[in-house]
């Protein structure tokens, strides 16, 4: 079990609900999951029907915790403007920080995020940074009223996995009291087990559930990894070695 901002979850996969084939599939797939949290955007709804609303009673249907995130957006004042208008449509004070430094990479600005992050917290956020693996910029977000860190693993939606493993293992290992998520370039199972066997606390992800063959069962792989990622750390696992060890004691073998 781990707590974001007070709030105890037993399942360590956050969800994304974007990009799905269907809206019965992205629903299959978040019951598959087992997960508690789902990510959502605020976008302007168009056309006469209410595409909108639908899909927020979609959301609401699904019995679990929302997340709203200011993905997209790029200057401070745009990403505050975001999270309050979230707040007042999803009836939540929890929010996902974007702030985008350029579009080829989705880097987070430091910069901007860090200032953002104050501003929000300020306001009564509980803000959950997308943020790099520097630990000085997570010491920041942290003094500026973060208690929550989300380093991505590799560019959104690049299905790369762990890109920098000692800049995540630092991270781990400099705030072992601070709820670690592992925000954006998941793509298979077996990153997101190596996330927890790292000691990261929980793993979000979207594009590598949404855009697979089949998203139910991607999901349901996914939460099987998480679960023996973690089993795998807190077993304390055996410290790599440089040079070979026998697993069958020589001593009192036989002597010919």
């Amino acid at each position: 079990m781990v707590s974001f901002y007070g709030t105890e979850i037993t399942s360590r996969l956050l969800l994304g609900t974007a990009l799905y084939p269907s809206p019965q599939v992205l629903a299959d797939a978040v019951k598959a999951s087992e997960t508690q949290i789902v990510t959502v955007s605020l976008r302007r709804e168009g056309g006469p029907e209410g595409a909108g609303q639908s899909f927020w009673q979609l959301i609401k249907g699904l019995g679990v915790k929302v997340l709203p995130n200011t993905a997209g957006c790029h200057t401070v004042k745009e990403a505050v403007t975001t999270a309050n208008m979230a707040r007042e449509v999803f009836e939540t004070n929890w929010i996902k920080l974007e702030l985008i430094a350029q579009n080829d990479s989705l880097c987070p600005d430091v910069v901007a995020l860090v200032e953002a992050a104050r501003i929000l917290s300020d306001e009564g956020f509980n803000v959950f940074p997308y943020c790099t693996e520097d630990l000085s910029v997570a010491e920041r977000l942290l003094r500026a009223g973060c208690e929550v860190l989300m380093p991505w693993g590799a560019p959104i939606g690049t299905g790369l996995g762990l890109n920098n493993l000692y800049g995540l293992e630092a991270m781990c290992a400099h705030f072992d009291d601070v709820p670690l998520i592992i925000d954006a370039g998941i793509g298979v199972p077996s990153h997101a087990a190596r996330a927890m066997e790292m000691g990261f606390d929980a793993v979000l992800l979207n594009t590598a559930v949404a855009k697979a063959g089949d998203p139910v069962v991607m999901a349901q792989a996914f939460a099987k990894a998480l679960e023996a990622g973690r089993m795998g750390y807190e077993a304390e696992p055996m410290l790599p070695n440089q040079m070979a060890a026998p697993s069958t004691p020589v001593l009192g073998k036989a002597v010919f």
